[in-house]
């Protein structure tokens, strides 16, 4: 158990690095020199796909249904690796008719329809809303977690927290600051936000090292290295944790992959960074093959920790935390 005060200042300190990134990449470009004009910044900044989910939801879904999880990582890379050119197509049309939100590229390519892009507009909205709830009721889980465990496991319990003592609030809070100062500030609707960008693919880079390190320490601290791992997940009966079964069969597995291949292109914070904030289309080259790579790498220890959480808590535990 950590102690509430030590919590909160390290997570202070994580945003006032965050904040510091964007403001050095808002520095950057107000003297003309681009820090997201770079290949490789661009590729990270897609990183942003990696939400709370591969934190808590792929491993839970892996505890509970397999390698279930995969289509999550794998509808991307199959999109990146067969829809490129229409990405970069998408990319022209949206420079040339200075499109800023995929409501506005339908719009341009249906006759500019008013009625039609506040439609899409209105589907967005409905559709990121609990999308957005789920991550703050995340971080608010995560803290108390931290700051409760080992006396409490149960996400029932942990769901049941004063207002004030909301972490998510606060979180919100400081998210919408963040917006203001590094993504709305500007009048400018084309204007390209590069400190947010920035603090972005930074935000990607910590949580690859974040979501590595919990899996070496699963698989060679806690273990003695996958053999071990896996051949005493095996003899604990856990075997399902590498097969297709319950609520993932094959068909849900199809459509869980349909619909990442339009997530990576369509949820409104992967167009704002794939197609608004892209600075040269030359850059989609670096992201075909390192996103998926950032998943491959990203994903690599999900069965481990899943296992690994199995066997030290056993199933009755909360496979999500």
């Amino acid at each position: 158990m950590l102690q509430t005060w030590f919590i909160v200042a390290v997570s202070a300190a994580y945003l006032g690095l965050l904040f510091a990134v964007a403001h050095y990449g808002d520095r950057r470009a107000d003297s003309g020199r681009s820090i997201i004009n770079n290949a490789t910044v661009y590729a990270l900044s897609f990183g942003v796909y990696a939400t709370s989910w591969t934190y808590y939801g792929s491993v839970g879904w892996a505890a509970r249904a397999g390698v279930g999880f995969l289509p999550i990582y794998l509808g991307p890379t199959i999109m990146l690796a067969l829809g490129w050119l229409v990405l970069r197509r998408i990319i022209r049309i949206s420079r040339r008719h200075r499109v800023t939100s995929l409501a506005d590229f339908v719009s341009a390519r249906y006759g500019k329809s008013t009625a039609l892009g506040a439609l899409v507009t209105i589907i967005a909205v409905v559709g990121v809303i609990p999308y957005i709830s789920l991550q703050l009721k995340a971080v608010s889980l995560t803290f108390a977690t931290l700051r409760r465990d080992p006396g409490i496991t149960s996400a029932a319990e942990l769901s049941h927290i004063p207002v004030l003592e909301d972490t998510g609030l606060y979180a919100a809070l400081v998210l919408a600051a963040f917006t203001i100062l590094f993504g709305t500030r500007h009048l400018d609707a084309t204007e390209r936000h590069e400190g947010m960008v920035a603090a972005i693919a930074f935000e990607s880079v910590v949580k690859l090292a974040a979501f590595l390190s919990v899996g070496i320490f699963v698989v060679f601290w806690m273990f003695r290295g996958f053999g071990d791992l896996f051949s005493r997940a095996a003899d604990a009966g856990h075997t399902t944790l590498f097969t297709l079964h319950g609520q993932t069969g094959y068909g849900s597995w199809v459509w869980l992959m349909v619909l990442s291949m339009l997530a990576i292109v369509l949820l409104p914070r992967q167009w704002q960074i794939g197609v608004v904030e892209n600075v040269d289309e030359r850059h989609l080259k670096r992201v075909l093959w390192m996103f998926p790579l950032y998943l491959l790498v990203i994903s690599a220890f999900v069965l481990p920790i899943a296992a690994g959480g199995l066997l030290r808590f056993g199933p009755g535990a909360d496979a999500d935390t």
